[in-house]
């Protein structure tokens, strides 16, 4: 039907407009009501046995809770890290059981899977629940129905309730450690060299590793360096040592790495000033400054609304030898030893390098492996002159004669240190 003249057209277009503006005003208002926290018993004591495994399986579902934290940066509501399958869970809730009322609220759960799944049937997830306005809940369970019995349901404590104050200024996140993890002495270097820049505390979310690898930890712990989270995923799931789905019956990638990344940013929101994101074999050197403080007091003043600081990876072949710094105490230790591993691969043609992070944690939504996904504030990529990712590791270019790599030295700023560092520890542990 045509329009009889401009105005009637433009008159109807309005109309159209605004009637359609009025449909969805309503419709995410009923959505958001829908998700309202709603009382459904009174006068009950909280019951339920706590959980205390670092992932829980919920009671055939195909979902898997890590933690809860409460998130108020946006509404006042509860954040569950988790693994969902990303087609068979439609439907969960959390109930919110309140003291000293016996109240009990359940929400319905806006199920929010991470965007990086790589294919995989399983992937990270956030499930978010509004909680009650009238109470600040100590424990959420999860169900997939708004009807049961809360006795029969796991209980998990909410972390993050409480405001506080920072306890150290970098949390380095390492996840996972897998596949009888046995590279010794390249750990306990990358463990002293990032203390020699100023890290306070690691965070390993441990698979397996070697009995030898175990002392080191040990060690650590009691140092009060390493805090190691257990992660036995593959109790739960087919565990892929790759990234990317390959059609093998596996269900999530790199033994659920990303989950890990997540939860470590909220575990350490409140109590971190920055997270490091890399793996063990990675270190970001500063090439201007002397310490990671320094480099990021300077990058924040310069970037003063960024949230994530991306550092680009260059690669340091294993099989390449400077013929400096061979120790002869430490030929026994499994591992390369970094201080003999000075040569990069130059950078290929049309091949962007990954990144790793440092990130004020506050400002992080969800992060994948090499970027955020969401956050608040802006995402930098920090210049190859200020700081690079050191990763000494299986060449990428292993065709490459030697004089084609490039003699970068930065490590061996910190050679005396570290090797007192090094040689401390070795002779605590293993030697």
């Amino acid at each position: 039907m045509l329009c009889a003249g401009k105005k009637s057209c433009f008159a109807a277009a309005v109309c159209i407009i605004t009637v359609t503006s009025m449909l969805t005003v309503s419709y995410l208002q009923l959505q958001r009501l829908s998700h309202q926290p709603k009382v459904i018993q009174e006068g009950r004591r909280c019951r339920g046995k706590i959980a205390n495994n670092t992932i829980t399986a919920l009671k055939g579902n195909k979902t898997f809770i890590i933690s809860p934290y409460f998130d108020d940066r946006e509404s006042k509501v509860t954040r569950l890290i988790g693994i969902v399958h990303h087609e068979d869970v439609e439907q969960l809730y959390c109930w919110f059981c309140c003291q000293p009322s016996g109240k009990m609220y359940v929400s319905k759960a806006k199920i929010d899977i991470h965007s990086d799944r790589f294919g995989f049937p399983y992937g990270a997830a956030d499930i978010l629940c509004l909680e009650p306005e009238n109470c600040d809940p100590t424990h959420v369970s999860i169900h997939q129905s708004p009807h049961g019995n809360t006795d029969e349901l796991p209980k998990f404590e909410i972390k993050n309730r409480k405001a506080e104050t920072f306890s150290v200024d970098f949390t380095v996140c390492i996840s996972t450690m897998f596949g009888n993890y046995n590279k010794v002495l390249q750990f306990i270097q990358s463990m002293e060299m990032y203390k020699i820049l100023g890290v306070q505390k690691v965070v390993i979310y441990k698979n397996n590793c070697s009995h030898l690898m175990e002392k080191v930890l040990k060690f650590y712990i009691e140092e009060g360096t390493v805090e190691v989270i257990p992660w036995p995923i593959n109790s739960h799931l087919r565990v892929s040592s790759a990234w990317q789905f390959m059609q093998d019956g596996t269900h999530i990638g790199y033994y659920g790495q990303i989950t890990a990344l997540n939860d470590c940013i909220y575990r350490n929101m409140k109590r971190s000033k920055f997270v490091v994101l890399n793996d063990a074999d990675e270190i970001i050197l500063p090439l201007k400054h002397p310490n990671w403080k320094a480099m990021m007091n300077s990058l924040q003043e310069q970037n003063p609304e960024t949230s994530v600081f991306l550092f680009e990876n260059h690669i340091f072949p294993e099989t390449v030898f400077s013929g400096m710094f061979n120790i002869s105490s430490w030929n026994n230790v499994p591992g390369v030893n970094i201080l003999q591993h000075v040569y990069r691969e130059p950078d290929r043609k049309d091949v962007f390098n990954p990144t790793k992070m440092i990130v004020d944690p506050r400002k992080v939504i969800q992060t994948s492996v090499h970027s955020v996904l969401r956050a608040y504030g802006k995402s930098v990529k920090v210049p190859m002159d200020v700081a690079l990712i050191y990763h000494c590791r299986k060449a990428l270019q292993g065709n490459l004669p030697r004089k084609s790599l490039i003699r970068d030295t930065t490590l061996w700023r910190y050679n005396s240190s570290l090797i007192k560092n090094v040689d401390k520890v070795l002779s605590q542990t293993i030697l």
